[in-house]
Protein backbone atom coordinates (compact mmCIF):
# COMPACT_ATOMS: atom_id res chain seq x y z
CA UNK A 1 0.00 0.00 0.00
CA UNK A 2 1.15 3.37 -1.27
CA UNK A 3 2.67 5.79 2.25
CA UNK A 4 0.96 8.46 -0.24
CA UNK A 5 -2.38 9.05 1.01
CA UNK A 6 -3.94 11.63 -0.48
CA UNK A 7 -2.05 13.21 -4.08
CA UNK A 8 -3.56 15.85 -6.16
CA UNK A 9 -2.05 16.22 -9.54
CA UNK A 10 -2.65 19.46 -11.24
CA UNK A 11 -6.11 20.30 -10.04
CA UNK A 12 -8.14 22.95 -11.45
CA UNK A 13 -11.88 23.92 -11.23
CA UNK A 14 -13.49 26.41 -12.90
CA UNK A 15 -17.49 27.94 -12.85
CA UNK A 16 -19.34 29.10 -16.04
CA UNK A 17 -21.64 32.08 -14.90
CA UNK A 18 -24.38 33.39 -16.83
CA UNK A 19 -26.63 35.55 -15.88
CA UNK A 20 -29.56 34.85 -18.63
CA UNK A 21 -29.34 33.24 -22.21
CA UNK A 22 -28.53 36.60 -24.35
CA UNK A 23 -25.53 37.65 -21.82
CA UNK A 24 -21.85 36.38 -22.25
CA UNK A 25 -20.38 33.67 -20.07
CA UNK A 26 -17.94 35.02 -17.43
CA UNK A 27 -15.39 32.04 -16.33
CA UNK A 28 -14.62 31.85 -12.34
CA UNK A 29 -11.11 30.09 -11.78
CA UNK A 30 -11.99 28.90 -8.17
CA UNK A 31 -8.57 26.34 -8.33
CA UNK A 32 -5.71 26.91 -10.76
CA UNK A 33 -3.50 23.60 -11.35
CA UNK A 34 -2.33 22.76 -7.43
CA UNK A 35 -0.75 20.02 -7.06
CA UNK A 36 0.31 18.64 -3.48
CA UNK A 37 0.06 14.78 -1.48
CA UNK A 38 -0.06 13.90 1.97
CA UNK A 39 1.48 10.90 3.64
CA UNK A 40 -0.29 8.48 5.53
CA UNK A 41 -0.56 10.08 9.03
CA UNK A 42 0.41 13.27 8.12
CA UNK A 43 -1.77 16.64 8.88
CA UNK A 44 -1.10 19.38 6.09
CA UNK A 45 -2.71 22.47 6.72
CA UNK A 46 -4.62 24.39 4.10
CA UNK A 47 -4.94 28.44 4.47
CA UNK A 48 -5.68 31.51 3.18
CA UNK A 49 -8.02 34.27 2.73
CA UNK A 50 -11.64 33.97 2.10
CA UNK A 51 -12.08 33.38 -1.63
CA UNK A 52 -9.18 31.64 -2.24
CA UNK A 53 -10.61 28.36 -3.28
CA UNK A 54 -10.44 26.54 -0.06
CA UNK A 55 -13.49 25.11 0.38
CA UNK A 56 -13.58 24.41 -3.42
CA UNK A 57 -10.75 22.30 -3.03
CA UNK A 58 -12.15 20.51 0.11
CA UNK A 59 -15.35 19.68 -2.18
CA UNK A 60 -13.38 18.39 -4.82
CA UNK A 61 -11.62 16.06 -2.79
CA UNK A 62 -14.73 14.54 -1.53
CA UNK A 63 -16.12 14.53 -4.79
CA UNK A 64 -18.98 16.51 -3.58
CA UNK A 65 -18.36 18.54 -7.24
CA UNK A 66 -16.18 17.43 -10.24
CA UNK A 67 -12.73 18.93 -11.45
CA UNK A 68 -12.54 20.64 -14.41
CA UNK A 69 -8.97 19.36 -14.98
CA UNK A 70 -6.28 17.43 -13.11
CA UNK A 71 -6.51 14.24 -10.78
CA UNK A 72 -6.67 12.91 -7.56
CA UNK A 73 -5.31 9.49 -6.37
CA UNK A 74 -6.81 8.03 -2.70
CA UNK A 75 -4.02 5.54 -1.42
CA UNK A 76 -2.45 5.32 -4.90
CA UNK A 77 -6.22 4.87 -6.58
CA UNK A 78 -7.05 7.57 -9.55
CA UNK A 79 -10.63 8.15 -7.95
CA UNK A 80 -10.84 11.35 -10.18
CA UNK A 81 -12.93 10.02 -13.06
CA UNK A 82 -15.36 7.74 -11.26
CA UNK A 83 -18.76 7.42 -11.49
CA UNK A 84 -20.58 7.89 -8.40
CA UNK A 85 -21.59 4.10 -8.12
CA UNK A 86 -17.85 3.19 -8.62
CA UNK A 87 -16.97 5.81 -5.55
CA UNK A 88 -18.93 4.87 -2.83
CA UNK A 89 -16.81 1.87 -2.60
CA UNK A 90 -14.15 4.37 -1.79
CA UNK A 91 -16.26 7.17 0.33
CA UNK A 92 -15.99 5.44 3.25
CA UNK A 93 -12.01 5.83 2.88
CA UNK A 94 -12.36 9.61 2.61
CA UNK A 95 -14.81 11.77 4.93
CA UNK A 96 -15.13 15.50 6.08
CA UNK A 97 -15.99 17.19 9.06
CA UNK A 98 -18.27 20.73 7.90
CA UNK A 99 -17.78 23.69 9.91
CA UNK A 100 -21.55 24.35 10.62
CA UNK A 101 -23.43 21.06 12.61
CA UNK A 102 -26.49 22.51 11.87
CA UNK A 103 -26.37 21.91 8.00
CA UNK A 104 -25.61 18.59 8.37
CA UNK A 105 -27.14 16.93 11.46
CA UNK A 106 -31.14 16.33 10.55
CA UNK A 107 -32.83 18.19 13.62
CA UNK A 108 -35.52 15.07 13.14
CA UNK A 109 -32.73 11.92 14.24
CA UNK A 110 -31.26 11.39 17.08
CA UNK A 111 -27.78 10.53 17.90
CA UNK A 112 -28.33 7.21 17.65
CA UNK A 113 -30.18 7.45 14.38
CA UNK A 114 -27.04 9.43 12.80
CA UNK A 115 -24.89 7.28 13.66
CA UNK A 116 -26.12 4.51 12.35
CA UNK A 117 -26.87 6.12 9.01
CA UNK A 118 -23.57 5.49 8.06
CA UNK A 119 -22.42 2.28 9.49
CA UNK A 120 -25.60 1.33 7.67
CA UNK A 121 -24.69 2.93 4.52
CA UNK A 122 -20.88 1.84 4.09
CA UNK A 123 -21.86 -1.66 5.85
CA UNK A 124 -18.93 -1.29 8.64
CA UNK A 125 -20.52 -3.98 11.04
CA UNK A 126 -22.89 -6.34 10.89
CA UNK A 127 -26.76 -4.87 11.67
CA UNK A 128 -26.23 -7.18 15.13
CA UNK A 129 -23.46 -4.96 15.84
CA UNK A 130 -24.64 -1.27 15.29
CA UNK A 131 -26.00 -0.43 18.41
CA UNK A 132 -22.54 -1.43 20.16
CA UNK A 133 -20.98 0.45 17.79
CA UNK A 134 -22.46 3.27 18.45
CA UNK A 135 -22.04 3.33 21.89
CA UNK A 136 -17.99 2.53 21.05
CA UNK A 137 -18.23 5.87 18.97
CA UNK A 138 -19.55 7.63 21.13
CA UNK A 139 -17.02 6.63 24.03
CA UNK A 140 -14.11 7.67 20.87
CA UNK A 141 -15.75 11.14 20.55
CA UNK A 142 -16.09 11.63 24.60
CA UNK A 143 -19.65 11.49 25.00
CA UNK A 144 -21.98 9.54 27.22
CA UNK A 145 -24.38 6.64 26.00
CA UNK A 146 -26.92 8.65 27.51
CA UNK A 147 -26.75 11.35 24.56
CA UNK A 148 -28.00 8.96 22.17
CA UNK A 149 -31.41 8.96 22.15
CA UNK A 150 -31.48 13.01 22.51
CA UNK A 151 -31.68 15.14 19.39
CA UNK A 152 -29.04 18.09 18.21
CA UNK A 153 -31.07 20.60 19.48
CA UNK A 154 -30.64 19.03 23.12
CA UNK A 155 -26.64 18.84 22.95
CA UNK A 156 -24.40 21.73 23.08
CA UNK A 157 -22.65 23.05 19.92
CA UNK A 158 -19.21 21.44 21.05
CA UNK A 159 -21.11 18.16 21.58
CA UNK A 160 -22.75 18.47 17.93
CA UNK A 161 -19.44 18.94 16.49
CA UNK A 162 -18.07 15.51 18.37
CA UNK A 163 -21.36 13.81 16.36
CA UNK A 164 -19.54 14.80 13.04
CA UNK A 165 -16.51 13.83 14.08
CA UNK A 166 -18.10 10.30 15.03
CA UNK A 167 -19.99 10.24 12.29
CA UNK A 168 -16.47 10.78 10.35
CA UNK A 169 -14.59 8.30 11.23
CA UNK A 170 -17.77 5.74 11.55
CA UNK A 171 -16.53 4.43 8.13
CA UNK A 172 -13.49 3.51 9.43
CA UNK A 173 -12.29 6.59 7.35
CA UNK A 174 -8.16 6.81 7.14
CA UNK A 175 -8.48 10.46 5.50
CA UNK A 176 -10.38 12.91 6.75
CA UNK A 177 -10.85 16.79 5.64
CA UNK A 178 -11.27 19.25 7.92
CA UNK A 179 -13.12 22.10 6.91
CA UNK A 180 -12.88 24.75 9.52
CA UNK A 181 -14.01 22.54 12.19
CA UNK A 182 -14.06 25.10 14.81
CA UNK A 183 -14.11 28.44 14.03
CA UNK A 184 -18.17 28.10 15.00
CA UNK A 185 -17.03 26.87 18.41
CA UNK A 186 -16.67 28.94 21.93
CA UNK A 187 -12.81 29.83 22.25
CA UNK A 188 -13.44 27.47 25.59
CA UNK A 189 -14.53 24.41 23.54
CA UNK A 190 -12.15 24.94 20.50
CA UNK A 191 -9.43 23.74 22.18
CA UNK A 192 -11.31 20.54 23.47
CA UNK A 193 -12.42 19.86 19.58
CA UNK A 194 -8.66 20.24 18.41
CA UNK A 195 -7.28 17.80 21.66
CA UNK A 196 -9.71 15.65 20.58
CA UNK A 197 -9.04 15.34 16.53
CA UNK A 198 -5.36 15.26 17.73
CA UNK A 199 -6.28 11.89 20.15
CA UNK A 200 -7.95 10.15 17.35
CA UNK A 201 -5.42 10.97 14.67
CA UNK A 202 -2.84 9.01 16.83
CA UNK A 203 -5.63 6.22 17.76
CA UNK A 204 -6.94 5.57 14.70
CA UNK A 205 -3.68 6.55 12.35
CA UNK A 206 -5.52 9.10 10.73
CA UNK A 207 -4.80 11.31 7.88
CA UNK A 208 -5.63 15.10 8.11
CA UNK A 209 -6.32 18.01 5.49
CA UNK A 210 -7.15 21.10 7.65
CA UNK A 211 -8.56 23.89 5.98
CA UNK A 212 -8.77 27.15 8.07
CA UNK A 213 -7.92 30.44 8.52
CA UNK A 214 -6.57 30.20 11.59
CA UNK A 215 -2.88 29.99 11.93
CA UNK A 216 -3.89 28.58 15.27
CA UNK A 217 -5.04 25.92 14.66
CA UNK A 218 -2.49 24.85 11.85
CA UNK A 219 0.11 26.25 14.34
CA UNK A 220 -1.47 23.48 16.10
CA UNK A 221 -2.56 20.39 14.71
CA UNK A 222 -0.20 20.21 10.89
CA UNK A 223 3.12 18.84 10.03
CA UNK A 224 3.22 21.19 6.84
CA UNK A 225 0.85 24.53 5.65
CA UNK A 226 -0.06 24.83 2.16
CA UNK A 227 -0.74 28.93 1.39
CA UNK A 228 -3.82 29.67 -1.08
CA UNK A 229 -3.71 32.57 -3.01
CA UNK A 230 -6.42 33.39 -6.07
CA UNK A 231 -7.04 29.29 -6.38
CA UNK A 232 -3.19 28.69 -6.64
CA UNK A 233 -0.77 27.26 -4.23
CA UNK A 234 1.87 29.71 -4.01
CA UNK A 235 3.89 27.86 -1.67
CA UNK A 236 3.99 24.81 0.62
CA UNK A 237 6.26 24.51 3.45
CA UNK A 238 6.40 22.33 6.70
CA UNK A 239 4.51 24.03 9.94
CA UNK A 240 7.79 25.60 11.70
CA UNK A 241 9.85 26.72 8.56
CA UNK A 242 6.69 28.61 7.18
CA UNK A 243 5.51 30.62 10.08
CA UNK A 244 9.98 31.80 10.51
CA UNK A 245 10.54 32.04 7.33
CA UNK A 246 7.63 32.07 4.68
CA UNK A 247 9.43 32.54 0.83
CA UNK A 248 6.37 33.80 -1.16
CA UNK A 249 5.16 37.46 -1.09
CA UNK A 250 1.57 36.68 0.19
CA UNK A 251 2.37 34.11 2.14
CA UNK A 252 4.23 36.53 4.09
CA UNK A 253 1.90 38.70 4.09
CA UNK A 254 -0.35 36.77 5.49
CA UNK A 255 1.51 35.13 8.12
CA UNK A 256 2.37 38.59 9.08
CA UNK A 257 -0.91 39.50 9.21
CA UNK A 258 -2.10 36.65 11.71
CA UNK A 259 1.15 36.91 14.15
CA UNK A 260 0.22 41.04 14.33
Amino acid sequence: MSDIALKVVDLSKHFVIRNNVFSKKKIIHAVRKISFEVKSGESLGLIGESGSGKTTVANLLLKLIEPSEGRIELFGKDITQLSEESMRIYRGDIQIIFQYTHAVLDPKMTISELLREPLEIHQVVAKYQIDNEVDRLLELVGLSKSEKNKFPSQLSGGQNQRILIARAIATRARVIVCDEPVSALDVSVQGQILNLLLKLKEELNLTYVFITHDLNVVKHMCNRIAVMYQGEIVEIENTEKMLSDPQNPYAQKLIKSFLT
